[in-house]
């Protein structure tokens, strides 16, 4: 890729695993599993071409209201790359961690995720954050329970470190796939500047090329935060 100015967080929407599993006469579950190969081959991609912060939408709280059997094979995928595969992962030689709520997880599956997340906790070339059972307004709301019940009032950096990314950038680009253009709760707060990247391509069909195009992008837009350009 030519030499652009590289964002240094980007944030993915995984949408469209059951949609292109569907496509091609497949259970729901198959696109779910290509996903997953995917996500791990797309933020490699991502922290080799430079960028520090990588931030996946694997699980929402919305997801949990899906049927039984479909859950239970996202459980599955969960088990078998905190698990068995917890390698794919750790090769990437950065910082895993997971934002959400894990307690609805079977115990074993916790503990595979605190286990990987232990183990990178010292790497510091990048940081990858997997959200599971993640909801942004869920996340504002616990972030105002916990100023109140500290008793006092907030401004935007006390506030910020109330939030599951406390400490983070807040993502420079956020690239939703499945051709959906929305935010669907994900970094609401976080994404009050970020710029948004819609691709029609599923997630499992989102190749390392597409990526690049999707930064090319962002490196040609203004980022002008809502100042006038020149001051």
């Amino acid at each position: 890729m030519r030499r652009i100015k590289l964002p240094v967080h980007i944030a993915f929407i995984m949408d469209g695993n059951g949609r292109w599993a569907k496509r091609r006469f497949r259970p729901r579950g198959y696109g779910h599993k290509m996903g997953v190969q995917n996500m791990t081959k797309i933020c490699s991609h991502a922290f080799k071409l430079g960028v520090r912060i990588v931030t996946v939408y694997a699980l929402s709280t919305e997801n949990l209201s899906r049927p039984k059997e479909e859950l239970d094979e996202l459980f599955e995928l969960i088990r078998l790359y905190f698990g068995k595969k917890r390698d794919k992962l750790i090769e990437m030689q950065v910082k895993i961690n997971v934002l959400g709520d894990i307690s609805v997880l079977p115990e074993d599956v916790q503990n595979d995720i605190l286990e990987v997340t232990e183990e990178t906790a010292n790497y510091s070339e990048g940081l990858f954050n997997i959200c599971i059972n993640y909801g942004a307004r869920q996340e504002i709301v616990r972030a105002v329970n916990a100023a109140v019940s500290y008793g006092r009032f907030v401004d935007e950096a006390s506030f910020k470190d109330l939030l599951s990314t406390a400490g983070v950038p807040d993502p420079d680009l956020i690239i939703r796939t499945g051709g959906e253009v929305r935010l669907s709760n994900f970094l609401l707060y976080q994404a009050a500047y970020s710029e948004l990247y819609f691709s029609k391509k599923m997630w499992p069909e989102f190749s390392r090329r597409d990526l690049e195009r999707a930064i090319e992008n962002y490196s040609a837009r203004d980022r002008r935060f809502g100042n006038v350009k020149g001051g």
